[in-house]
């Protein structure tokens, strides 16, 4: 468990929080730009100094009224926004920076498999003028790793680069998430790198905490999405349960139902995510018939929400197996004519999926 306590006042800012986070998987530090994200990842590396500040990791003391480790005596990896390389030093010299780093160099099969990992080892002798911007990120996140650390800080990783060296990269951090035996603290703005990633969300707003919680059950509430505008929606873990080879689709199962989405390649088996935004989800208090729409079931309404704009609202219902939620975004006008209010039972329409690997 990582306990985080700070307060901090700026001019114009306050951070205020009092976190309790899991030591395991990726939490992701999500909000707007000035939320409060990478102050409170700095204070957690010990780059912001708090006074009263409380940090605890699994039971260690880094920071309390009478402790202060240092950043460099904190067990952890920092990756910038910017990869901020050795510009001097070869791929393999900048590798051998975090392994001192670390006291003593790590078994061959451990500098190996972080390597191979990330997808480096033909960059070794390269400079860093001679990489792309996502093969900077990939050596400076090798580089993070190879110092060992128990808890992985990463600021925005992805922000400084491109759609494309994006792409190219969120393979790597996908497979980090699933090999990395250790915590990942990740900052960012981006709700579909949140979705695809992160296994627990903390969202802020100007310095607060506004929800915590695991992924899926944040991302389902009503009152968050509003701050989430047009990309507000749920992530649901399905698993791939049948290949469509005429249409070139695959049917993707979901605790309490299944859907319809593009066929990408992967196998009947795999266990994948997909991203539903309210704005995709339409309600009818009739089965749908005679419609392009292939993905539609039975749902019960358990909530409305005020949304941004005063036309509209969102609407969170349940399917009617396993209650796995769903987001609805419609006017106001069309919630009275379907006489929405909680308890009603109607059916869902998705018209679009997100495939996130």
């Amino acid at each position: 468990m990582i306990e985080a306590r700070f307060k901090l006042d700026y001019p114009g800012f306050t951070l205020d929080v009092d976190l309790s986070l899991p030591s395991s998987g990726i939490t992701a530090l999500f909000g707007h730009s000035g939320s409060g994200k990478t102050t409170l990842l700095r204070a957690i590396a010990g780059l912001e100094q708090v006074p009263d500040g409380r940090l605890v990791f699994d039971g260690e003391v880094w920071q309390d009224e009478k402790v202060f480790l240092p950043t460099h005596r904190r067990p952890l990896g920092y990756v910038f926004q910017e990869a901020s390389l050795f510009a001097h030093l070869s791929v393999q010299g900048n590798l051998d920076y975090g392994i001192r780093r670390r006291n003593g160099r790590p078994a061959s099969a451990d500098f190996r498999g972080t390597v191979e990992l990330l997808g480096i080892g033909h960059l070794l002798d390269r400079k860093p003028d001679r990489l792309s911007g996502g093969e900077r990120q990939r050596v400076a996140i090798a580089r993070a790793l190879l110092t060992q650390p128990r808890l992985l800080l990463m600021d925005e990783p992805l922000a400084a680069l491109d759609l494309a060296r994006k792409r190219e990269i969120l393979p790597y951090l996908e497979q980090l998430h699933e090999e990395l035996k250790i915590p990942v603290l990740y900052v960012s703005h981006a709700p579909d790198e949140v979705a695809r990633l992160a296994d627990h969300l903390v969202a802020l707003d100007a310095g607060r905490v506004v929800a915590v919680g695991p992924l899926a059950e944040t991302l389902a509430r009503a009152d968050l999405p509003i701050r989430l505008g047009e990309d507000a929606g749920v992530v649901l873990d399905v698993t791939v349960a049948e290949i469509d080879n005429q249409w070139h689709l695959a049917r993707v199962e979901f605790r309490g139902g299944s859907l319809w989405v593009r066929d990408e390649g992967h196998p009947v088996g795999k266990r994948l995510r997909v991203r539903v935004l309210a704005r995709d989800v339409s309600l009818a208090r009739e089965e749908p018939s005679g419609t392009s729409i292939l993905n539609h079931f039975r749902v019960t309404v358990r909530e409305l929400a005020d949304d941004a704009h005063p036309a509209l609202l969102l609407a969170r219902a349940e399917t009617k197996a396993d209650g796995q939620s769903l987001l609805a975004r419609l006017t106001r006008r069309s919630a009275a004519a379907l006489e929405l209010a909680p308890g009603a039972e109607v059916w869902a329409q998705v018209k679009a999926v997100a495939l996130l690997g």
